[in-house]
């Protein structure tokens, strides 16, 4: 039966790239001399470490737990020594780095305990908990820990379970090989998520330039002799692979701004999620490798099944890089960010190292003013106005450039890749988005530090006025017992004798007397410990001092004679 396909706004068709890196099956990766394994590989919180320089640890032992709500546990790729738990750059374009575990590897390659977990007979919530620590997050570039997209929401259960073989990006196969050699265990992943998610169909989608993909899918859904679950060719074009452009090319629905797809009913998982799911729950190993594709300015390029930590260049040793080479790029043409260092680790968000070098990707040409052609907003896939965003970002009106949806900008590089006057206008839009997140950040300090100095002030003034109802409170009481008093008294002398009116400033009296008796009490208390059981030459020391200060206080009796001129 032929499904009814619908259409996304915009997208383009530049050069797929796809052909030389699918020619050879996935390859394993000898272990380099040492894995460099940061600590924080997905969206949410740094994952605290687990051990410390000198540890053994055995392949897949955890070495970063989950830390807070929004968090995913690391593990040991391969069996070795820690050699030390210290900050390492990271595969990111700013040069930055996060703390990282670095593991000498031992040749042995020793898995740990393994736990399994039968998914039919598990509590959808454990089984969220046991995917949590083993590590599993989105392995299309989103890197979000996957136990929190598989809560089915409000309705507990969901319509449709979306799961993307798209992979539209140029250059990168991963997912593309991962179906055509893995397609039934891929599918038991599949079903895994369809039953935590309670979901009625499965569509998975796979761009029509992979047949062989489409085709292994296929066979390994009739295999499995489930319903409910379809393989559906899409068109192929840019970028299909988007969760909101994918959804809407299935589904018809379109996902808008500030709403989750499951308020929809639908959830999208990438196919090496999926994969890792299965390896997760049926095998018991955690998230330790994953697929990458390296291509580019290599001689062979190919996929490998790539530990996690293991250095690029080692990685790309393997292809063949050719001699000209002086960049490395982690994704693709499209979205892929420029790496610092050639030996900077792979991690879960790596899904293709892209060899480049000035012939293959010549400086861009020189900057030209916006003509306003809008070819920009046709190409546009999330329907915006790039031309009026790059405006409002270039002069820093970032109000202005929220209200035209900056955070609706999906960063494909449609709208760059189109541009006649070849204006990098992706750049001007995460520019505008770092510096409104500064700004918020800005603000949420001042706001807390406000907060704080009112809360400050607020219990001063509390303290203060619970003194004085204290103070109030104590002269009241000694008032009532002068009164007492001043009443009982005559009684106590004499019957007929008339009782006597207490003086109108007895009450101030008492309160004076009082004052005085608790200055007396504390004076007491202050007095210094150490003068008793004195020696009695001692006790005469201090007597005779006390003479000679009682004499130089006394006033003289007569005034000193006057002295001769």
């Amino acid at each position: 039966m032929l499904r009814k396909l619908f259409k996304f706004h915009g997208g383009v068709k530049p050069q797929t790239n796809k052909e030389r890196s699918t020619t050879a099956p996935i390859a394993a990766v000898p272990l380099p001399d040492r894995l460099v394994i940061p600590l924080h590989q997905a969206v949410g919180g740094h994952p605290r470490p687990l051990v410390q320089p000198g540890d053994r640890v055995f392949k897949g032992q955890r070495i970063g737990g989950a830390d807070g709500n929004l968090s995913s546990a690391v593990h040991a790729s391969t069996s070795g020594l820690v050699r030390d738990v210290a900050p390492a750059v990271m595969p990111h374009t700013s040069g930055l780095t996060t703390l990282s575990v670095i593991i000498e590897p031992d040749g042995e390659d020793r898995w740990g305990e393994l736990d399994k977990v039968n998914y039919r007979s598990t509590p959808p919530d454990e089984l969220r908990d046991f995917l949590r620590d083993a590590g599993v997050v989105g392995l299309g570039g989103a890197v979000f820990p996957s136990y929190l997209k598989l809560k089915p929401g409000k309705e507990g259960k969901l319509k449709t379970l979306v799961i993307n073989g798209a992979e539209c990006e140029p250059f990168i196969t991963c997912d593309d090989m991962l179906m055509r050699e893995r397609a039934g265990d891929m599918l038991k992943g599949i079903l895994a998520m369809r039953h935590m998610l309670q979901a009625e169909e499965v569509l998975i989608g796979i761009e029509d330039n992979k047949p062989q993909a489409v085709a292994a899918v296929q066979a390994a859904i009739a295999a499995s002799g489930q319903s409910g679950i379809e393989a559906v060719a899409i068109p192929t074009r840019y970028p299909a692979g988007g969760a909101k452009q994918l959804i809407r090319v299935l589904t018809g629905i379109e996902v808008p701004h500030g709403r989750r797809s499951t308020d929809f009913g639908v959830q999208c998982f990438n196919v090496g999620t999926a994969f890792s799911i299965y390896e997760a729950l049926e095998l018991g190993r955690p998230l330790i490798s994953r697929l990458v594709t390296v291509a580019g300015n290599v001689d062979a390029p190919r996929n490998y099944d790539v530990l996690i930590g293991t250095p690029m260049d080692h990685l790309v040793r393997l292809a063949g890089p050719r001699a000209d080479t002086d960049r490395y790029i982690m994704g693709g043409p499209m979205m892929g960010v420029r790496l610092p260092a050639f030996d900077v680790p792979v991690v879960k968000a790596t899904n293709c190292i892209l060899v480049g070098s000035e012939a293959m990707f010549p400086a861009p040409a020189p900057e030209m003013p916006c003509i306003r052609c809008g070819e920009c907003a046709k190409a546009c896939p999330a329907d915006l106005a790039p031309f009026e965003l790059y405006w409002f970002s270039r002069s820093k009106n970032f109000g202005k450039a929220q209200e035209y949806h900056l955070f609706d900008c999906i960063e494909c590089g449609c709208c760059s890749f189109v541009c006649p006057s070849h204006i990098p206008l992706v750049d001007y839009y995460r520019f505008s988005k770092s510096e409104i997140w500064a700004r918020e950040r800005e603000k949420e300090a001042a706001d807390a530090a406000r907060d704080r100095f009112e809360f400050k002030n607020h219990r001063q003034e509390r303290e203060k006025l619970e003194k004085a109802e204290k103070l109030a409170a104590k002269a009241a009481a000694t008032r009532e017992k002068v009164a007492a008093d001043g009443a009982t008294a005559p009684a106590a002398g004499s019957d007929a004798a008339p009782a006597a009116k207490p003086a109108p400033d007895a009450a101030k009296r008492a309160l004076i007397e009082a004052a005085m008796e608790k200055a007396r009490q504390q004076k007491a208390q202050a007095a210094p410990r150490n003068t008793e059981q004195l020696s009695p030459d001692v006790q005469a020391e201090i007597a005779d001092i006390e003479a000679r200060r009682e004499i130089v206080a006394k006033p003289a009796a007569s005034p000193l004679p006057p002295q001769d001129a």
